[in-house]
């Protein structure tokens, strides 16, 4: 006796587009993610790093340059991040 095929059924060509689609999305989120990451550190080592260097890690004032850095930055990509949502 058969089973009827089930929804969740791998092979269903729907669900692979589906499963397709969900990659790709992940994929373009995680492209974006990391750009975002770089464009932070870059940003926030140009701003607080000092040069030329002076020590082989970066001093206390630089440190706490870097976290109100990224900090502030996060704020931003939040807040543009609203504002987008809400245009929605």
């Amino acid at each position: 006796m058969s089973s009827p095929p089930s929804s969740n059924d791998i092979n269903d060509p729907a669900n692979q587009a589906a499963a397709g689609a969900a990659l790709a999305l992940a994929t373009t989120e995680l492209e974006y993610r990391v750009e975002l990451l770089n464009k932070m550190v870059a940003s926030c080592y140009d701003k607080c790093a000092a040069r030329p260097f002076k020590e082989g890690s970066l001093s206390v004032g630089e440190n706490s340059c870097v976290d109100r850095c990224c900090a502030k930055y996060w704020q931003v990509v939040a807040i543009v991040g609203q504002l987008l949502g809400a245009q929605k």
